[in-house]
C-alpha cells in the first residue's frame, strides 16, 4: 500500500480527539496501570505522545526538507518524557497534545508535497538513509501503536478478576 498523505492525515487528526474521550475523565487506576516494571502507563504514553510532537516528527521532516542527507536528524530521546516533571492533569496533557498536533499537521499540509517531497532523503541516527514518505508512515503507525498499547495496558488492571475468560481475551495475551 502506497502512502497517501491525505489518508496519513485521517488518522493523525484523530488521534487526540479518540485519547480526548478515551482517557478525560478517568480515575487514577486506569490512568496509572502498567503492564509490569519498566512499563508506561496511559498518562506516560501521552506525555510521550506530546514531547514527540515537539521534538520527532516535524524536525525530523524539516531536516530532510532543508538538508536532506547533508546532516543527520536532531536527536529524540523516547524516555525524555520519563525524566520531565509534569504535574498537569490528564485533561491539560491531552489539550496540550491536541494543540501541537493540529499546528504539525497544518505545518505538514504546507511544507509537504507528496509529488515532490515523498522520496527525499535524510539520515537517521541509527537507520540511516530513510525516505521522508517512510518517516510520515511511521508517524501514523506511531500514533496505532500508541492507541493499541494504552488498551493494552489499561485492559491489564482487571487481568486476575477476569478469571477463566483470559483465555478468550485476546488483549490479555501476553507474547
Amino acid at each position: 500500500m502506497e502512502l497517501k498523505l491525505e489518508e496519513a492525515i485521517e488518522i493523525l487528526e484523530r488521534t487526540p480527539g479518540i485519547l480526548t474521550h478515551f482517557l478525560s475523565g478517568l480515575s487514577e487506576g486506569w490512568l496509572q496501570n502498567r503492564e509490569g516494571e519498566n512499563t508506561w502507563n496511559a498518562e506516560e504514553v501521552v506525555a510521550h505522545l506530546i514531547e514527540a510532537e515537539k521534538m520527532n516528527w516535524l524536525p525530523r521532516l524539516e531536516t530532510i526538507l532543508q538538508d536532506g542527507e547533508t546532516r543527520p536528524f536532531p536527536p529524540f530521546d523516547r524516555f525524555a518524557h520519563l525524566k520531565i516533571s509534569n504535574q498537569n492533569s490528564i485533561e491539560e496533557k491531552l489539550q496540550e497534545f491536541k494543540t501541537l498536533r493540529v499546528q504539525n499537521i497544518e505545518k505538514l499540509n504546507h511544507l509537504v508535497d507528496p509529488e515532490l517531497h515523498f522520496e527525499l532523503t535524510g539520515i537517521h541516527p541509527e537507520f540511516g538513509s530513510v525516505k521522508l514518505r517512510e518517516l510520515l508512515s511511521t508517524w501514523v503507525v506511531h500514533d496505532l501503536t500508541h492507541l493499541s498499547q494504552i488498551i493494552r495496558v489499561m485492559a491489564e488492571r482487571y487481568r486476575e478478576d477476569v478469571g477463566p475468560w483470559a483465555n478468550y481475551l485476546g488483549v490479555l495475551k501476553r507474547k
